[in-house]
């Protein structure tokens, strides 16, 4: 009998090894991320998410590589309940099954165990859909194969993943999750692109990637503080002069609820029927985002929240590979 992925039921995961990984990796991180990695497991957090291009160059692979690490040194609670997932990249020099399929051998390898979840990354709709069903395919032998647990998708829209969907039953093959861009400043993939609607419909578990909006969300930045640099100063100082009527509401709630801003953002996801999988870079971090848990906003309150992110005019820019 196959054995099938379970997903964690207390509605909150954890994306701890991204983009930290591809810009600005030192192996003194690695004690201080196994200790995330330690109080997430222990406080019952145990999806965790990551991608085979999260790291590049001389760190190819680095964060599958982090990740594997950590959880075979991990002993204690829940530990037979962690869900490791990984992305594959459609990258233009794959262009077969085979190729899916030697990724996700690579993947499995620096994980130093079976993939629990293995995703396509993003949808190759926008500029090279005819690469994409070949893919697809790869992850879905890979599942016919027993070699991973249950199979995803990740930045699919309601259209394309109605098609995709359609493959996937020819095949015989379950998609148990879609992740997507989704917070209080990125509302479109539900919005627009009807992606909450076909997934409650398909059976599928929507997944809200950067639900913090890259830390829009957590009441750290101001116009009168210093920004980060590079791309994210630039988005900050085009979002926040926006946000008044959000970051009001937010605040309201913080103080009702006694919980910090990033707990009522990612508790607004959670309330819409999403796993959020906030990023954690330090043990601190990682505290707040499970104070998200064990409480939930009233249906007014998300009311509250939808309507004050309407009124913002300027939200987060849209991952380009985001498909209709």
């Amino acid at each position: 009998m196959r054995e099938q992925l379970i997903l964690p039921t207390m509605g909150c995961g954890t994306w701890a090894w991204g983009n930290r990984l591809l810009w600005g990796y030192q192996p003194s991180m690695d004690q201080e991320l196994q200790q995330v990695f330690n109080f997430c497991v222990t406080s019952g957090i145990t999806l965790f998410d990551t991608g085979d291009s999260y790291g590049t160059g001389r760190l190819s692979g680095r964060s599958e590589s982090l990740l594997g690490q950590f959880s075979q040194a991990y002993a204690g609670r829940h530990q037979q309940e962690i869900v490791l997932a990984t992305k594959l990249a459609p990258y233009p020099w794959r262009l077969t099954a085979g190729s899916m399929k030697r990724a996700g051998a690579a993947s499995a390898k620096r994980l130093q165990r079976p993939i629990d979840l293995v995703q396509m990354h993003w949808s190759t709709a926008n500029y090279a859909p005819w690469q994409e069903k070949r893919l697809l395919r790869g992850l879905a032998e890979l599942y016919e194969a027993g070699q991973v647990k249950g199979v995803g998708l990740s930045n699919y829209g309601g259209q394309r993943l109605r098609e995709v969907h359609r493959w996937f039953q020819d095949w015989g093959v379950p998609i148990r999750t879609l992740q997507v861009q989704y917070s209080l400043l990125s509302t479109d993939p539900v919005l627009k692109y009807d992606v909450k609607a076909v997934c409650d419909e398909l059976g599928i578990q929507l997944i809200a990637y950067s639900p913090l909006a890259l830390g829009l969300l957590t009441g750290k930045y101001s116009l009168d503080k210093p920004l980060p640099k590079g791309l994210r100063r630039r988005v900050f100082r085009q979002v926040l002069p926006n946000m008044a009527p959000l970051q009001s509401c937010l605040q309201e709630l913080m103080a009702l609820h006694q919980k910090t801003m990033a707990q009522v953002a990612l508790n607004w996801c959670i309330c819409k029927g999403t796993m959020p999988i906030p990023g954690a870079k330090n043990l601190t971090q990682a505290q707040e985002n499970a104070g998200a848990l064990g409480w939930h906003l009233s249906a007014a309150e998300v009311e509250a929240l939808d309507q004050a992110a309407a009124q913002v005019t300027k939200t987060m820019v849209q991952n380009p590979f985001q498909s209709r």
